[in-house]
């Protein structure tokens, strides 16, 4: 089973012919609304890959919250642990460009009140050939507790370091599997502009040191990573993306499921970035998440 513990959002989706620049205001070609949030994201990726999935997480008590957990809730993942607080649902702000390439403002909203008593709580309930999924979409005093108690408690984590903030560093060496793609990578390295040797190398370095798992996403170049001393790559599919929103959070929940099912982490990875390719076919964050029998149909 999954716990993942994280964000619970409304995306307020508006499609451009292209991205505006600073200061620029363009026209829109459409406009739509659905649930999303890194962390419902995530839950749906995963439970949508054949896992069971419980969400931690947070809505507000507006008129959001009953569509921000529909998908969730439709799909069959435990929202037992999600709390309603007063106030609104955290929201995002989506510009989607013509090639589908976007821009996200968040307001985190009810997913700030995601403290450590829900992490110790989450943690306390999981068993010990559970995984544990994580982003930074909920506060970093919340997402340490739930890290440190599953570290304490022999559980595996996977933290996404997506939104990249100032504790990212500080929390990815509490994980056992790090996600982050290419610029979260040269952000939490500080060291920019890398070629592909110089990524590999820096990542047998760091997994040296940490003897963690660490995964780059590159988009539409795949993937690499490094386990058990070994170096991975993986790759996705040769599309044309319609919207890329949902694809990294796809990739997280399908990697997540891969691990959870017993994959080889070859294999894991594999479907996953196929997962990710896929979302990009269709606009939106978890309305674009494919179904497995769609990802197994084009391994």
């Amino acid at each position: 089973m999954i716990t993942v513990f994280g964000s619970i959002n409304m995306d307020l989706i508006a499609n451009t012919e292209r991205l505006p620049e600073p200061g620029e205001t363009v026209a829109g070609t459409s406009f739509a609304t659905a649930a999303g949030g890194k962390g419902a994201n995530q839950a749906l990726a995963a439970r949508r890959a054949g896992s069971f999935v419980r969400m931690v997480g947070a809505v507000g008590k507006d008129g959001f919250s009953k569509p921000a957990l529909s998908l969730l809730d439709q799909a069959g993942v435990d929202l037992a642990a999600v709390d309603h607080v007063d106030g609104p649902t955290g929201t995002a702000l989506i510009l989607v460009g013509g090639t589908g390439e976007n821009m996200i403002a968040v307001v985190p909203a009810a997913n700030g009140s995601v403290n450590e008593r829900q992490a110790r709580a989450a943690v306390e309930a999981m068993s010990a050939e559970d995984v544990l999924m994580l982003q930074l979409e909920v506060p970093a005093a919340a997402v340490e507790a739930a890290l440190q108690a599953a570290r304490a408690k022999r559980i595996r984590s996977i933290l996404n370091t997506a939104p990249l903030t100032a504790d990212a560093a500080r929390l990815a060496k509490l994980a056992d599997v790090v996600i982050t793609n290419e610029t979260e990578f040269e952000l939490l390295t500080g060291q920019a502009g890398l070629r592909p040797n110089e990524r590999e190398d820096l990542l047998r370095k760091m997994h040296a040191e940490t003897g963690q798992t660490v995964i780059v996403t590159l988009g539409a170049e795949g993937v690499v990573a490094v386990q058990d001393g070994q170096l991975f790559h993986a790759h996705g599919l040769d599309i044309q993306p319609v919207d890329t929103v949902g694809a990294g959070d796809t990739f997280c929940g399908y990697l997540a499921a891969g691990i959870d099912s017993g994959l080889t982490f070859s294999e894991a990875l594999r479907r996953a970035a196929v997962a990710g390719s896929l979302a990009c076919l269709k606009p939106g964050a978890q309305p674009s998440i494919p179904l497995a029998e769609e990802v197994t149909s084009r391994l």
